[in-house]
């Protein structure tokens, strides 16, 4: 209520939420790539976040996620615009990201393993039952 206050008291009307894929339908396809690839992560992950884990919707969603961030920041490589025609610090988190998700799935993989052998599970009687 204040900043609309303060937007028409400057003479500026207030802001209206529009969408407008127009610039988007018209853009190069490697932006399409990239930006269709961060808004299916964000939605995915969103999803993995809220609901829950450990069952198989859970797990293809999560290489489906690993998916679209891969093709994120892939796509990123082929943009540039914010640094000239160079590489901007924005890269550089796309490069740790190509770096990263392969560890990440490796860790996951990994911890889910070890949550097998908790007692009471069917891989601790295996192997820890007396």
């Amino acid at each position: 209520l204040i900043s609309r206050a303060m937007l028409e008291a400057s003479g500026n009307p207030p802001i209206r939420f529009r969408l407008d894929v127009s610039p988007l339908m018209q853009s190069p396809l490697v932006l399409k790539a990239h930006v269709s690839g961060a808004l299916a992560s964000f939605a995915i992950g969103a999803f993995l976040l809220a609901y829950r884990k450990g069952k198989r919707l859970h797990r293809v969603l999560g290489y489906t996620w690993v998916a679209t961030m891969a093709v994120t920041a892939v796509s990123s490589f082929f943009l540039t615009g914010l640094n000239g025609d160079h590489f901007s610090f924005i890269h550089a988190i796309s490069a740790w990201m190509v770096i990263i998700l392969p560890m990440g799935v490796a860790a996951a993989r990994i911890v889910a393993g070890l949550f097998t052998f908790l007692p009471g599970r069917m891989m601790w009687s295996i192997f820890f039952g007396v």
